[in-house]
């Protein structure tokens, strides 16, 4: 079932210290002034911080679903299209793309739980 957008911001809001802010076309999620993820609404499209291994290993194996955004220093960016995946492994990517970016005191408080 593909994931809708009101599915990632459940997500995105359940993590600690999540702001949004609107821009328009897109929105961006930050969490201690560094941003970790874009929403594009009119496309149904995620950007996600992700490590340079993962931002190809994604895009590789499914090309349909993930594409390069771009890379900055050790990480690379991926679009995600909300049609071709489920909640559960958006969760992942989610958290994923927050544990990067976030300080390491609310990593650690935080754990490995993953949104639900």
């Amino acid at each position: 079932m593909p994931t809708r957008i009101t599915d990632y911001l459940e997500l995105v809001h359940q993590l600690p210290e999540v702001v949004r802010t609107d821009h328009g076309r897109y929105a961006k999620f930050v969490v201690s002034g560094h941003t970790f993820g874009y929403l594009w609404e009119p496309t149904r499209t995620v950007g996600l911080k992700q490590t340079l291994a993962e931002q190809l290993a994604l895009v590789a194996e499914r090309p349909e679903v993930f594409e390069v955004q771009f890379t900055a220093g050790a990480f690379g960016w991926v679009v995600v299209h909300l049609d071709g995946v489920e909640r559960d492994e958006l969760a992942e990517l989610t958290f994923e793309a927050w544990r990067l970016t976030a300080p390491t005191a609310l990593v650690t408080a935080r754990d490995d739980r993953l949104p639900t």
